[in-house]
């Protein structure tokens, strides 16, 4: 009998995301769940790469790094952050990867021209940054309309975000797990030839994740 050796790990990561769509990840933390899940998605995107036994285990390492959790402190913040935004127009969803995202237009976010937090933001803010996970990481991204050019929308939504990065610094939201990005008039999501569409626009996105563990000892 060959052993492979230099595959072991790999396999062993496919045949936990098996494993998981098996049976259910019973016996599994909420950490190893999506550890496998992740690592089952990249197993089966990996078969299609010619090889499949070798495109399959370079998925499943993929995916499992890659791979975020929806545990129970996500449902969590997600109910709380859903609780906190009800009637405002504020929408909160899970996306297709396990973040948590909340979008906050122009009403609750930004004027025109302007990247300061608006003071009926801040409690949104502060509901958000309540009881991060140390594991949780953040991205806000900022965006305006399509008033003014490319050079001033695009420092401008920098700006915004870097506005709701500081806040939530001072609420205890720090360091490296905070990514920051601007992208200007670039992905709307509304019409710009009306001041609702415009409004909806100049918004920030907030999005919360908890990454699957990239491997155990």
């Amino acid at each position: 009998m060959t052993i492979h050796h230099g595959s072991s790990a790999p396999r062993r990561l496919v045949a936990l995301g098996a494993l998981c769509a098996l049976a259910a990840c019973q016996n599994m933390t909420e950490r190893e769940q999506g550890t496998a899940t992740g690592a089952g998605i990249g197993a089966a995107i990996g078969s299609n790469s010619g090889n499949a036994g070798k495109g399959a285990a370079i998925g499943a390492v993929g995916g499992a790094i890659a791979g975020n959790l929806w545990s129970k402190h996500m449902e969590e913040k997600r109910q709380a952050m859903e609780k906190a935004t009800q009637g405002t127009g504020i929408a909160v969803t899970r996306t297709e990867d396990n973040q948590l995202k909340v979008n906050v237009p122009s009403d609750f976010s930004f004027d025109v021209g302007r990247s300061d937090v608006k003071p009926n933001m801040r409690p949104l803010l502060d509901e958000f940054a309540k009881g991060l996970d140390p594991n949780m990481q953040v991205r806000i991204v900022g965006h305006t309309d399509s008033t003014g050019s490319d050079a001033v929308n695009n420092p401008l939504s920098v700006r915004r975000a870097e506005s709701v990065r500081d806040y939530m610094a001072t609420k205890g939201v720090t360091g490296g797990r905070v990514v920051t990005e601007g992208h200007g008039a670039r992905e709307p999501v509304a019409a710009n030839d009306t001041v609702g569409g415009r409004a909806q626009n100049r918004r920030v996105e907030i999005f919360l994740r908890e990454p699957a563990a990239k491997g155990g000892a």
